[in-house]
């Protein structure tokens, strides 16, 4: 499963980027606008809500709860910082689709009986797409994380996050993670939606 990460470019605008994600092949869009008012965030949702819903594409905003409920879009994606999960799960009720950050086998297992539906593990390697950036990975930290996470009977989908580009995807799931999650590598490629297939089709194998 690939999930596209919106990012602010100097190329493209949030919904030309996520067009092109969905021409590419892309079900799962996370808008993330860090930087944004509630209002700008608001702005683009509604621009890029009628084509996720034609491709029958799943949006989940991060961060921001409220804006999830009044959109009634998918879910949210929380940080680690933002509202927690339980609290998120009562808000948005039992349909949302609640994505959390995770960095360790701990974190992971710190959602034990709390409602979420799949945690980003990351970073893979350093990227600038994100501030405040956690210690990088690395395959066979992956590995060792979803192996702990596992004995440990979580059976929590796990998406690899951070820095990650189209020849890393076969390496990056042998170590057992469910999908990538990528960004500023889409987005800087001579042509996003190509990128987007071949990416897709690296996943499919």
């Amino acid at each position: 499963m690939l999930q596209f990460i919106t990012n602010a470019s100097d190329k493209y605008s949030i919904a030309e980027e996520v067009q092109m994600a969905i021409e590419g092949g892309c079900k799962w869009i996370q808008l993330r606008m860090k930087d944004a008012t509630y209002e700008q965030l608001r702005e683009t949702a509604l621009e890029i809500i009628p084509v996720c819903r034609e491709n029958d594409v799943i949006l989940v905003i991060d961060d921001n709860v409220e804006l999830v409920k009044e959109l009634h879009v998918h879910g949210v994606h929380l940080g680690k910082e933002d509202m927690p999960a339980a609290k998120a799960r009562e808000y948005l009720g039992p349909h949302a689709i609640i994505g959390v950050t995770a960095n360790t086998a701990d974190d992971i297992l710190s959602f034990k009986g709390i409602d979420v539906d799949y945690v980003g593990l990351g970073p893979f390697r350093y990227t600038t797409t994100k501030k405040n950036l956690s210690p990088v990975i690395g395959l066979d930290g992956y590995r060792k994380i979803v192996d702990e996470v596992r004995k440990a009977g979580n059976e929590l989908p796990i998406v690899a996050i951070g820095g990650i580009m189209l020849d890393d995807i076969d390496d990056i799931m042998s170590t057992g993670v469910q999908g990538v999650a990528m960004a500023g590598s889409i987005i800087n490629a001579d042509d996003p939606v190509k990128y987007t297939e071949e990416v897709i089709s690296r996943l499919k194998k």
